[in-house]
């Protein structure tokens, strides 16, 4: 591939709801550049975007995919994203790296979820936009509808500027709006001049009208030509346009069929005349060097600097870091420092991705997007520059897993085959955390959902020939005393020669600390028990604490007193004054009214208004206590609440499925707090039933 400069590349990122059409559509975009000589299926699996294995089982897309495709001298770097909401931290990685985005909408559906939450990244990370709709060729796919439902939620901002051309319920040819001429379709990506049919020029008039008053407000100049009734040439209408859509005061909306490739000749068209090349926006980082801010803005003229956006990692091609090339032109043999590991990377070849096939560039200008194969030390968010001026470039904010599950390894002796397994997933996947639960005696592993965890599940068994099971995680509960108790403890045994003696009379109540397991005091008089054995008491305890006698959980709260005991001068010993005090320990616990602490989680769910009362009662179900609402924008309410940690799992599906996909939660935790009796009396006849 020849190498582009920054003003002739174009970095789009697709989005929107899963199955609205991206993956196709980036099939389609390759098919009528000449990239590929015929288009695969997302059914037959033999797309260039969706190469995973689980992809093609699936039928979807699981991570982001770089497509690069020549087309009017420019070249389009197509970021391909998931649709579902499971993998989201792909897409924020693909929405750091893009210039612009195109939110795909299926003519048949609508806006759905996917669609808002596209928006809503794009007016987070500033991106230029436009709408495409696919799925015209379906007999009940309606344009005006979807025109109608974007107008209705984004207001003046959606100007369509094409329409299509129906006939038998099949498309048939569109109306380009700013040209205001009729093309029919003659084969795939062909088309020839044509007339507007009648039945298209009332809502033709409706677009045209719209279009030419957004082209108005461009300038003075023009709101007065377009008072006086004068036309706009096209070329007038093609720049006003450029402009609007880089400010976000327009956004156009296209539409085609990506199966007969029609109408994505147009979409590339317009993504190199209406998007900005890299050089129109603007990239600044810190130069460690001089302490000083260093504006990088894609200027291929400026130091050398690179951003680490995302990580693929492969069992059969390897480990290629994707970068974003921030300033200057970087080529195969460039020696790079990279601020996070403090080292230095020799680059070797540098590559544009097709997929999942590395196609070698010999230079990269400034705003373009590559490969580069088996780089050390680095990972996503990682920043590469040259060492005379170190420059760190602020890492990309992700969404936070807060699903979790256990998992067990399926065959004793793959547990090492699986953490390193899951430490290169991790690499390539910034949502997916594994943790090591010591406490609980359990491995656990976070991500954006349950179907993203079995993904994971699924992914380990077929790259890496390793199984695990999913299963529900143990809760941290605590446990700890109400009342007073007094206890005599003595261990006594005698055998040939030395025997063992430990006498100990103790107290014990709550301490009033639950950050603490155990408060020691000894108020010991006349040397009943010996100084030298006060260690040995509180070693006792130290063992004690640590798996109740309630039902095995760590103590916590509870304030032992030694006050008296006894001594032999010969059989005494620390490890008889230790296990006195063991015996001690149940036998007082046991006697202070014990109790089981659960964990309570701190949570805030925000959901548009409509379902409030929905997740408020769903919340009590989960034993929650709601503690108020607060109005965000976007007529969103964020709801908090203390919800014990047993409530919150399989919450993420739950809340999915009453929200329609558009609330999300996060939590923390907050506190322990007494467990209602039914809930420990049934704790306590599980962990009995394990044991």
């Amino acid at each position: 591939m020849k190498v582009y400069r920054t003003d002739e590349i174009r970095n789009v990122v697709l989005l929107g709801h899963g199955g609205s059409g991206k993956t196709s559509l980036v099939e389609a975009m390759a098919y009528v550049s000449g990239a590929i000589s015929r288009m695969g299926k997302v059914t037959d699996g033999n797309t260039i975007s969706d190469f995973d294995k689980e992809e093609q089982k699936r039928k979807f897309s699981i991570s982001t995919t770089l497509v690069p495709i020549e087309w009017e001298k420019a070249k389009i770097n197509v970021l391909d994203t998931p649709g579902y909401f499971d993998f989201v931290g792909e897409v924020e990685e693909a929405v750091s790296a893009a210039d612009a985005a195109v939110i795909v909408v299926s003519g048949k559906a609508g806006v759905e979820v996917g669609t808002e939450k596209a928006w809503e990244l794009c007016d987070k990370y500033n991106l230029p936009r436009m709408v495409y709709v696919t799925e015209m060729d379906v007999d009940d796919a309606s344009f005006r509808e979807v025109v109608q439902q974007l107008t209705d939620r984004y207001g003046k901002v959606i100007a369509p500027h094409f329409q299509p051309i129906r006939e038998n319920e099949k498309l048939v040819g569109y109306v380009n709006v700013i040209k205001n001429a009729g093309r029919r379709y003659t084969g795939i990506g062909q088309r020839e001049e044509c007339e507007i049919p009648d039945y298209c020029k009332p809502n033709l008039e409706i677009y045209r009208e719209k279009l030419l008053e957004a082209v108005a407000e461009t300038s003075e100049e023009f709101m007065e030509r377009y008072f006086a009734g004068e036309e706009f040439s096209v070329e007038e209408i093609r720049a006003a346009m450029r402009t609007e859509v880089m400010d976000g005061d327009i956004v156009p909306v296209a539409m085609g069929s990506n199966i007969q490739a029609q109408g994505v000749a147009n979409l590339l068209s317009d993504i190199v005349r209406f998007f900005p090349s890299p050089d129109c926006r603007k990239c600044a980082g810190l130069n460690r060097t001089t302490n000083e801010i260093f504006e990088a803005d894609y200027n291929f003229s400026a130091a050398k600097s690179a951003y680490v956006f995302k990580t693929m990692v492969d069992p059969f091609i390897g480990k290629y870091s994707f970068i974003k090339v921030c300033s200057g032109v970087l080529k195969g043999d460039d020696t790079l420092y990279n601020t996070a590991s403090d080292t230095e990377v020799k680059l070797g070849k540098i590559y544009t991705m097709n997929g999942n096939k590395p196609v070698e560039v010999s230079e990269m200008f400034a705003g373009d997007i590559g490969a580069i194969a088996k780089l050390p030390n680095t990972q996503t968010g990682d920043t590469l520059s040259s060492k005379t001026t170190q420059v760190v470039y602020s890492k990309t904010d992700y969404s936070k897993p807060y699903t979790y599950m256990k998992y067990v390894v399926k065959n004793k002796g793959d547990e090492d085959k699986v953490s390193q397994a899951l430490q290169r997933m991790m690499a390539e996947d910034v949502t997916l955390k594994a943790v090591n639960d010591s406490e609980n005696r359990q491995s656990l592993l976070y991500g954006m959902g349950d179907q993203h965890l079995e993904i994971v599940a699924s992914k380990l068994l077929s790259r890496y020939k390793c199984e695990i099971l999913l299963e529900t995680p143990k809760v941290a509960f605590r446990e700890t005393i109400r009342k007073k108790s007094d206890v005599d403890s003595k261990y006594k045994k005698q055998t040939g020669g030395h025997g063992q003696y430990g006498h100990v009379k103790m107290r014990f109540e709550p301490s009033g600390d639950l950050e603490t397991p155990y408060v020691f005091e000894e108020e010991v008089v006349g040397g009943a028990v010996p100084k030298n054995y006060f260690p040995a008491v509180e070693k006792g305890l130290q063992e004690s604490v640590q798996k109740g006698p309630l039902a095995g959980y760590p103590v916590v709260g509870v304030k032992a007193v030694l006050y008296d005991g006894s001594y032999h001068p010969v059989d005494s010993s620390e490890m008889a004054f230790k296990t006195a005090t063991i015996q001690a320990f149940k036998k007082g616990f046991m006697e202070a009214d014990p109790i089981l602490l659960e964990p309570i989680a701190s949570v805030k769910v925000t959901v548009p208004d409509e379902y409030t009362g929905d997740i408020m009662g769903d919340l009590n179900k989960r034993r929650g206590r709601v503690l108020g609402m607060n109005p965000v924008s976007g007529g969103r309410q964020v709801i908090e609440a203390d919800v014990p940690m047993t409530g919150m799992f399989g919450y993420c599906t739950t809340l999915r499925s009453m929200t329609g996909g558009r609330g999300t939660y996060e939590y923390a935790f907050a506190r322990y707090e007494q467990a209602p009796h039914d809930v420990q009396e049934a704790e306590i006849a599980k962990r009995a039933a394990e044991e």
